[in-house]
């Protein structure tokens, strides 16, 4: 989705921050799920047995990551969400 959205944060007439806050928010999202990735490897590394203090970082990664993506939807929406309605209500 970050190759897709990177090219709208772009195109959109936006100031730099504005801009710059777009892509920002794609990163995060991706930083975060590379994180939460090794945190997964590290876990299976060391033992591929149920055990809670196994399921609790996992878990914990992959809050981090739906936390990460609700806070690029809700940038994506506050900020690119009133251009785009704009840009498809004109035409």
């Amino acid at each position: 989705l970050a190759i897709l959205f990177l090219p709208f944060a772009l195109f959109l007439p936006l100031s730099l921050a504005e801009k710059s806050l777009l892509i920002a928010t794609l990163l995060l999202v991706l930083i975060v799920e590379l994180l939460n990735s090794a945190i997964e490897a590290v876990v299976d590394r060391v033992s591929l047995d149920q055990h809670d203090l196994s399921k609790r970082p996992k878990d914990l990664g992959s809050a981090a990551v739906l936390l990460s993506c609700t806070t690029a939807i809700v940038v994506w929406g506050c900020v690119a969400g009133p251009v785009i309605f704009k840009l498809l209500s004109s035409r």
